[in-house]
């Protein structure tokens, strides 16, 4: 076929999304190698956000030795300004991905910031100057899940993107794996050496992403950037150089609306993604309805592990236990997501989380103790399953102008959820409809918010404002 055919060929191409199908729609090595890469961030993500548990006690300990009468209620100080970072991190960072960094900046300095941070850390010389650095590094933290997942998915073709965000679902659960054998290897040594060893590996990791990893040729495209577009195609696509001469000639014929969307995306400002999604309705609708889904799903999601104590069965066991679930959610999610449809499979697992989280409360004998054990075990699953369909889902839901903001709102509701959940435990140590029934009821209530939104399963990605919101007044027609 010349390449005069395939210019003929332009008209029948009517969105961006059928357009790169063409090229990236088939999964190749490339492809692989800039996803897994991409998707290994999460390892690292993880470390640091579960360090905590072997950490902060012995930092504490150390310093309350030296600072008698200290408050017991700064043993909690560090792990708290750990998720206030995250939370203003989230607020503050999530639209430069859309607009000014993109989403291979934005996520090498969001690895950076949160690894210096860390390394820092380890020389820590007060519970104060402590708890700031982990402040910092939460900051930075914010945005490493938005823009790997977002990042990742772009990368490829509709019929790999569910198995895509998968990779990092698993990565994440083998960085919280990770932990306890590095602290069992380093149990001699001080704490300090905790984040030295998790800490020094993410600089290097950056530097390879940086080198490495392309940018998200979707965000190049509405950004303008051409002629990185057409390169950052070439150096992952599949297909055959007539079709590569094709992408070439593209831009020189396309449609001037197409320009004129590229321009108009190129002059978006620091909180204009945040501002679209509000004063469009229909994104204004999908977003407070995801992050009210995470919101309950984040508070069982971070709460369930904090929990288990309040149940009579060996702590240890439980949390590895707790830990391991995130794998198998994680690979159900993987095979899965190619036959699921979002909504359904959302509904479901919310209702299965929090009918099993109100399991553990009416099931208190301790005759049935593994029985009450499963019930917390299969809540915390069916609440990992639900967050790895929640993020898949979010990427489906908003275009790629506002893409990363939107999926950074709901992992900030995620977080927020999970701020309040150890409040609740506490208060679930002498009665677990404090802990275990609030969390059943809230993402069995927050989980209904699904019902409000349009199913994504085996829909194009949408590139504009515009474009999404024309797509679903088709839909709903």
């Amino acid at each position: 076929m010349s390449d005069q055919s395939l210019l003929n060929r332009k008209n029948t191409s009517k969105t961006l999304d059928e357009t790169i199908e063409r090229c990236i729609g088939e999964f190749g090595w490339a492809q692989l190698l800039q996803s897994v890469l991409v998707s290994l961030s999460w390892v690292f993500d993880a470390q640091q956000t579960f360090i905590s548990v072997f950490t902060d006690t012995h930092a504490v300990n150390e310093w309350s030795l030296q600072q008698q009468g200290v408050s017991s209620l700064l043993n909690g100080l560090p792990a708290s300004s750990f998720f206030i970072g995250c939370l203003i991190g989230g607020l503050v960072l999530s639209t430069l991905a859309d607009t000014k960094l993109g989403r291979k900046n934005m996520l090498v300095f969001s690895c950076l910031v949160m690894s210096v941070a860390g390394t820092i850390t380890s020389i820590s010389t007060n519970i104060w100057i402590y708890s700031f650095l982990r402040f910092l590094s939460g900051f930075g933290r914010a945005t490493i899940g938005t823009c790997a997942l977002v990042l990742s998915t772009e990368l490829v073709g509709n019929q790999w993107r569910g198995q895509v965000g998968i990779i990092g679902f698993v990565c994440f659960t083998i960085g919280f794996l990770s932990l306890p054998i590095i602290a069992f290897l380093n149990k001699e040594s001080s704490w300090r050496v905790m984040y030295l060893w998790t800490c020094i590996p993410t600089i290097l990791y950056s530097i390879l992403v940086h080198f490495l990893v392309c940018e998200s040729p979707r965000w190049l495209y509405v950004r303008g950037n051409k002629e990185e577009f057409v390169s950052t195609l070439k150096s992952i696509t599949t297909r055959s150089s007539l079709t590569l001469s094709f992408f070439g000639s593209f831009f020189e014929f396309e449609d001037q609306e197409h320009d004129n969307k590229s321009n108009e995306s190129s002059t978006i400002n620091l909180y204009s993604a945040i501002k679209m999604l509000i004063e469009r309705k229909w994104a204004f609708r999908r977003l407070i309805s995801v992050m009210l889904v995470g919101f309950g799903i984040g508070m069982v999601y971070y709460g369930m592990p904090l929990g288990v104590g309040n149940l009579p069965f060996n702590l240890y066991l439980s949390v590895t236990l707790n830990a391991l679930s995130e794998l198998p959610a994680s690979i159900v999610t993987f095979f899965l997501i190619g036959k699921l449809t979002r909504k359904k499979s959302l509904l479901v697992f919310a209702m299965l989380s929090g009918i099993c989280s109100i399991g553990c409360v009416i099931v208190q004998n301790d005759d049935f103790k593994v029985l009450q054990m499963g019930f917390e075990l299969f809540s915390f699953f069916s609440a990992c399953t639900g967050f790895n369909v929640l993020l898949i889902y979010t990427v489906e839901l908003f275009p790629t102008c506002v893409r990363n903001s939107a999926v950074s709102m709901v992992r900030q509701a995620l977080v927020l959820g999970g701020a309040i959940s150890p409040m609740l435990v506490a208060f679930g140590r002498k009665n677990r409809w404090f802990s275990y029934g609030v969390f059943g009821i809230c993402i069995a209530i927050c989980g209904l918010f699904v019902l409000c939104l349009p199913e994504t399963k085996g829909r194009t990605l949408s590139d504009t404002m515009d474009e999404e919101e024309y797509n679903e007044s088709v839909f709903v027609c």
